[in-house]
């Protein structure tokens, strides 16, 4: 069973209380990053890319060649406040692979073009 998609509202409000500073909440946060993720999957929806901003979440996105077992073959992963950062228009997708926020390995592992996806109002 799919879950809910989160609301534009509740995802911006999230996303809002998240990038407000250090006293975000774990539960802001973790709806902020969903929201998002959410958004790329939207954008670009496929099963060739594996994106993870653990502990909140992964989805697999960007059309292609389907992954179905072991591990992916096209990974990108990083932190929550990188992840939000990239999606909100706080930083490249250069900046954040050349310092090392960003892991990403295989041939199709880029998001460029694909963040930001919204910036805040």
């Amino acid at each position: 069973m799919a879950r809910p998609r989160i609301t534009d509202s509740t995802g911006r409000a999230a996303l809002q209380q998240a990038l407000a500073g250090p006293g975000a909440s774990r539960t802001d946060i973790a709806t902020a990053v969903r929201y998002l993720l959410e958004l790329l999957v939207e954008r670009a929806p496929g099963n060739t890319v594996e994106v993870r901003v653990p502990p909140f979440g992964a989805v697999q996105c960007i059309e292609g060649p389907r992954h179905t077992r072991g591990t992916p073959p096209n990974v990108v992963e990083m932190d929550a406040q990188t992840w939000l950062s990239l999606a909100s228009g706080g930083a490249t997708w250069t900046e954040a692979v050349a310092t090392g926020k960003v892991h990403a390995s295989g041939q199709r592992a880029d998001l460029t073009g694909l963040v930001p996806l919204l910036l805040p109002r």
